[in-house]
């Protein structure tokens, strides 16, 4: 079983790309509203559930005053807990805690980031993925917000702009650098398998 994380770092998003970003991860078999309550799963400070809409979500991350904590469900017993903040100067982060999946399930997560990534209009500053949880997610914070130069340990995979890539990649030269796809966004992966 995983226990990391994969953190998304982006430009300000709206409610209409918080929709847009549910479409996308439900492709993937993430969704946001629990199947048999009927409603997406946030927790409040205490850490119990509170129930609400998918649009009544939408709003509260649309104001951009709080941070929130709420469940993508792979199935009624299995959620990925999402950690979503706004970040001064109209920037974003959402942490998705790996923490107790299996390894298809990790893949399913990493997966739906990784298109939403690259689809929503909205730029990504940066995708880190650290299945293992070697690194805190905070600490990637001055390279991917504030165009610092500090990287922690290796991830797994990095997306990210190749500005950010290129600052990733001087001050770790472990990554090497393959192209994702399209929307001007470099994928980094350790030159070797940090696995073995």
């Amino acid at each position: 079983m995983a226990d990391g994380f994969i953190q998304w770092y982006r430009e300000d998003v709206t409610t209409a790309v918080f929709a847009e970003q549910v479409e996308i991860f439900s492709e993937f078999g993430l969704k946001l509203i629990h199947p048999n309550r009927n409603a997406a799963v946030v927790l409040d400070i205490e850490g119990d559930d509170v129930l609400m809409s998918q649009e009544e979500l939408g709003v509260l991350i649309g104001q951009r005053i709080a941070s929130l904590t709420f469940n993508w469900w792979l199935t009624a017993d299995t959620n990925v807990i999402d950690t979503y903040e706004a970040v001064p100067v109209g920037r974003e982060t959402q942490t998705l805690w790996l923490d107790g999946l299996y390894p298809d399930e990790v893949q399913r997560v990493e997966s739906a980031v990784m298109a939403a990534a690259t689809r929503l209009p909205v730029p990504t500053r940066a995708v880190i993925v650290d299945q293992r949880g070697i690194s805190d997610p905070d600490a990637w914070d001055s390279v991917a917000l504030w165009d610092g130069t500090g990287v922690p340990l290796l991830p797994d995979k990095v997306l990210a702009p190749d500005p950010v890539a290129e600052r990733i990649r001087r001050s770790a030269p472990g990554l090497r650098k393959e192209d994702a796809g399209g929307g001007g966004l470099s994928l980094l992966v350790p030159l070797h398998d940090p696995a073995a």
